[in-house]
């Protein structure tokens, strides 16, 4: 598939259909929009507005979104129109997050991920002390709390633990590397989350490690594609492993809503 060909199944499966778990899908004229079930952020996932339209139905999701007193997030793509959506979600009170490239690869019976067999202390998690590991692991790296996180991820693996699969490696009985993967509903594509590793710990392929276990696990259960929405740090080790950037992505947070 070229990137075209590319561009249009992600936004096909991962915007317009997508389903997410502890979320209901609503679909208007103008947006697909998941609400939390749970009273967590909620997000506009894809949308079809024009200049002339953009903020009055940017006004209209505010007053939506704040009858729910739901928070929530409208995720841009560098491909979306207008171009100057972005801009526009901006002056209307939204905070626009750091860019992140979109990254996809397919997977085959040759590729190299699939052939990886280094012997790290990795391990699949499964239970609530290894999401709190994981919790208290990104709260190490980004100095903030993590702890919505640790609620929802544990919450999705007992409700839904086909579609949510985590991994870890240990040293000395320290979680010092994380990643997760979900399996996206009547998708094609399996999402990679994560890929944090403490700072000591950096440089020596466990971020690799993380990428192959999930890749190896989405391609045993017949999802061939792989996305991810990378940083700068992650971008470079996944174009090596074969990823292709198609897009950036931003996440613009609305206004604070909640009471």
């Amino acid at each position: 598939m070229n990137k075209n060909e590319l561009i249009s199944l992600f936004h096909k499966e991962l915007r317009q259909e997508a389903q997410t778990q502890s979320y209901t899908r609503e679909e208007t004229e103008h947006v697909v929009r998941h609400i939390s079930q749970f009273g967590e952020t909620g997000f506009i996932v894809a949308s079809d507005v024009n200049e002339d339209n953009a903020r009055t139905i940017i006004k209209q999701e505010l007053k939506y979104f704040s009858s729910l007193g739901q928070d929530f997030e409208w995720k841009v793509y560098s491909y979306d129109k207008p171009d100057s959506l972005k801009d526009i979600l901006e002056q209307e009170g939204f905070r626009v997050d750091a860019a992140e490239a979109l990254m996809v690869m397919k997977l085959d019976d040759h590729h190299h991920l699939l052939k990886n067999n280094q012997h790290f202390a990795l391990k699949e998690i499964t239970d609530e002390k290894g999401i709190q590991d994981i919790v208290d692991l990104e709260d190490a790296i980004w100095n903030e709390s993590h702890a919505e996180l640790g609620i929802r991820l544990w919450r999705d693996k007992q409700k839904h633990p086909e579609s949510l699969y985590l991994y870890g490696i240990y040293e000395d009985d320290k979680l010092v590397s994380a990643a997760w993967m979900y399996i996206e509903a009547n998708s094609s594509f399996a999402s990679l989350w994560g890929g944090s590793t403490l700072p000591k710990y950096r440089g020596k392929g466990y971020y690799t490690s993380l990428l192959a276990a999930r890749a190896k696990k989405a391609f045993e259960i017949g999802h061939s594609f792989l996305t991810v929405d990378a940083s700068p740090m992650s971008r470079p080790i996944l174009e090596k492993c074969g990823f292709l950037c198609l897009a950036y992505s931003y996440g613009c947070q609305s206004p604070s809503i909640k009471l």
